[in-house]
């Protein structure tokens, strides 16, 4: 169904609903919310805790006063609860509030609380009167993600229709509803939007991720299938050039690398096509083994090509193998391609890659474009693979014939857990650091720090070092309580000297916009950064030397250990501080973990282990894995009932009727073998 089949949508609003990624009105049903808002009863000013989104019942007290900071309208209310104890209210922009707000009117004022100069005050409140604040009281309104020009009350609306209007088809066999106490489909998706409390909310939940696994595992079995009978076209022998490579590198090599080697090599030289994972921490290799791979594919007549996350990560690929290969007297033509080229610069690109004079090409998702045709792509490896898609997977290895292909990721996933989501990859770990990394020196700490913190930040700058600031959210959210971006980029702007740059990254940054923040970090003119996870897949800064988590507890230990691979890259010693901004004794410990080791898998199977049934409104903790709902160390259980669904409906262990495996097909648009 269009969009503007539904009432309140017309052409313009239309295109803002596009830019969400929300094409048709089908589309709605699977937007979910990105939390829950409940509005509990009002306190008193005395009772109100700072960092908080909380309502108060008070009266004006003062006229309102209205004044420009900038381009900003700011309005302030002096209010008096009943008691008689006073707070400040701000708005921006609201100068209309003056037509509303008298002395001694009387509503329910529901904002943010802030600390400011020793007083609270209330930031942006939404007011109520008494009855329309009653009807809200208990009640969970969903919060959903937006773009410039989409409002929550639009989405709403849109979504409450979208429901009345589609049909909501079963999707799953009943033996499998029945065997994992599943709600039905439709029960399911209204609720998700629209639930009355936190039980049905987990309910709905649990049945949507286990439709989002339940499906991805079996296209990854159907995958997996298909690659089993394809024979290996592409017979490639280990070259002298890659051996003498070996043998003159700066380093050696660690066993666990020659040993993932030994196995690319068997699996290159085999009668079957090459389709293998490659999983090490951040710093343990990985990069010189696809450099190996791509060497040997180029050496034996043939193309290959590494597909990055970013363009600036592309980049970095291109110049650094480029250097490295210069350094060993190698030949090899490399081309690089990413989206902000040039149009003359992409069809001299595409020319020598069609034609053959490109043996390595490096580049983004522009790699599997249409417009892309390769002479003889003969391997294929994607870096953070995760973050690609086995969709994106699949179509850069069919702009060759069968191509063997490598993936790499540094994401640290309990083994148990990597089986199930790399269902049809073989796995090589590598599980070992190269000797002589300065292990990184970290600190768990509570908010009483930052001072501390601050004085030794701005010593590792004047010692020439740069920093990462991590912080949870991009912009100040009601619900989401935590330090933000945007405004944290300021705040430090104000207690460091001018002569140090800070900068901030996040992810609803454009392309071109993030791109040119990391390589300004990357060549030391910003000093400090402030971003969100954004980083966790992004360049390589030797010269930054400590990593800064605001809000740690907020994020998976899986998340923090990755991210703080970003610092350690260098020849100096390197620092990470996790701030507890909970300050619960629990969280600490939880946090501490990190101190005790280094090693990414045992971080991740201890994360898995503590975190439970996860936290619903926390930062996601495992890349995006194309799934809307789910996440695999939250939601591990959920995945591990999905992938054991599988595996019984294709043994025969769950009964499921000719309809049903018809419904199942249709659904997913794929032939599953199941």
């Amino acid at each position: 169904m269009q969009l503007n089949h539904l009432n309140g949508i017309g052409e313009k609003t239309e295109k803002i609903f596009h830019r969400a990624g929300v094409e048709r009105a089908e589309n709605l049903l699977e937007y979910y919310p990105r939390y829950y808002d409940t509005y509990e009863a009002p306190v008193l000013v005395r009772d109100l805790e700072c960092d908080k989104t909380q309502a108060v019942h008070a009266e004006v007290v003062r006229d309102l006063v209205i004044r420009r900071v900038k381009k900003l309208t700011v309005v302030q209310a002096f209010l008096r609860d009943r008691e008689g104890n006073g707070i400040c209210a701000t708005w921006f922009n609201a100068p209309f509030l003056k037509g509303k707000l008298f002395i001694g009117s009387s509503f329910i004022f529901r904002g943010y609380i802030k600390e400011k100069k020793g007083s609270f005050v209330m930031e942006q409140p939404k007011i109520f009167d008494a009855q329309e604040y009653s009807k809200k009281m208990g009640a969970m309104q969903p919060v959903y993600p937006l773009v410039y020009g989409l409002t929550n009350n639009m989405v709403q609306k849109a979504v409450r229709q979208a429901l009345e209007m589609l049909p909501l088809t079963e999707r799953l066999p009943k033996s499998v509803r029945e065997r994992y106490a599943l709600e039905d489909f439709q029960k399911a998706v209204c609720t998700i939007h629209y639930p009355h409390n936190t039980v049905e909310m987990a309910a709905a939940r649990k049945r949507l991720i286990f439709d989002e696994f339940f499906y991805f595992i079996a296209s990854l079995r159907k995958l997996k299938q298909n690659n089993e009978t394809i024979k290996n076209e592409h017979i490639l022998k280990e070259p002298e050039e890659v051996r003498q490579l070996i043998a003159h590198l700066p380093y050696q090599l660690t066993k666990a690398q020659l040993r993932t080697w030994e196995e690319i090599r068997h699996d290159i030289a085999s009668d079957r096509v090459m389709n293998r994972l490659i999983q090490g921490d951040v710093g343990s290799g990985k990069t010189i083994i696809a450099i190996l791979a791509l060497l040997t594919a180029a050496k034996n007549g043939g193309q290959g090509a590494l597909m990055a996350p970013t363009e600036v990560l592309a980049r970095q690929h291109f110049e650094n193998l480029t250097e490295l290969l210069k350094q060993h007297q190698i030949t090899a033509d490399i081309v690089l391609l990413v989206g902000s080229m040039t149009a003359k610069e992409k069809r001299e690109a595409y020319a020598r890659i069609e034609s053959g004079d490109a043996d390595i090409i490096i580049g983004t998702h522009a790699l599997i474009q249409e417009k892309v045709t390769y002479h003889k792509l003969t391997m294929v490896v994607t870096d953070e693979q995760h973050r690609f898609g086995v969709r994106q997977r699949e179509t850069i290895s069919m702009k060759g014939h069968n191509p063997h292909v490598m993936v790499m990721s540094a994401t640290p996933i309990p083994r148990t857990l990597a089986i199930i989501m790399y269902g049809d990859l073989d796995i090589s770990v590598i599980d070992e650091l190269p000797a002589g990394r300065k292990p990184i020196a970290n600190c768990v700490v509570d908010t009483e720090y930052r001072p501390n913190a601050y004085h030794f930040i701005q010593n590792q700058v004047r010692e020439g070092r740069q920093v990462y600031v991590i912080c949870p959210t991009v912009e100040y959210s009601e619900a989401v309580e935590g330090e933000n971006v945007i405004e944290y980029a300021e705040k430090l702007k104000k207690i460091f000297p001018p002569s140090i740059r800070i900068e901030y990254l996040h992810g609803r940054m454009k392309a071109q916009e993030k791109n040119e923040v990391m390589e300004r970090f990357a060549e030391n003119e910003i000093q400090i950064l402030v971003s969100t996870t954004v980083v966790e897949v992004g360049v390589n800064v030797p010269n930054a030397t400590v990593m800064m988590v605001e809000n740690a507890e907020r994020f998976g230990l899986a998340q923090l250990h990755q991210l703080r691979g970003r610092v350690g890259r260098g020849e100096h010693q390197s620092y990470c501080i996790f701030i507890n901004g909970s300050g619960k004794k629990e969280a600490k410990e939880r946090l501490d973990i990190l101190c005790s080791s280094n090693d990414g898998f045992f971080i991740a199977g201890e994360d898995l282990r503590l975190r439970g049934p996860g936290d619903f409104f926390g930062v996601r903790q495992s890349g995006d894995f194309e799934f809307r709902l789910g996440d695999i160390m939250n939601d591990a259980a959920i995945l591990k009932d999905a992938a054991d669904a599988v595996s019984m409906i294709s043994d025969g262990r769950l009964e499921v009727s000719d309809k049903e495996r018809k419904m199942m097909e249709e659904h997913h648009q794929l032939s599953i073998s199941l």
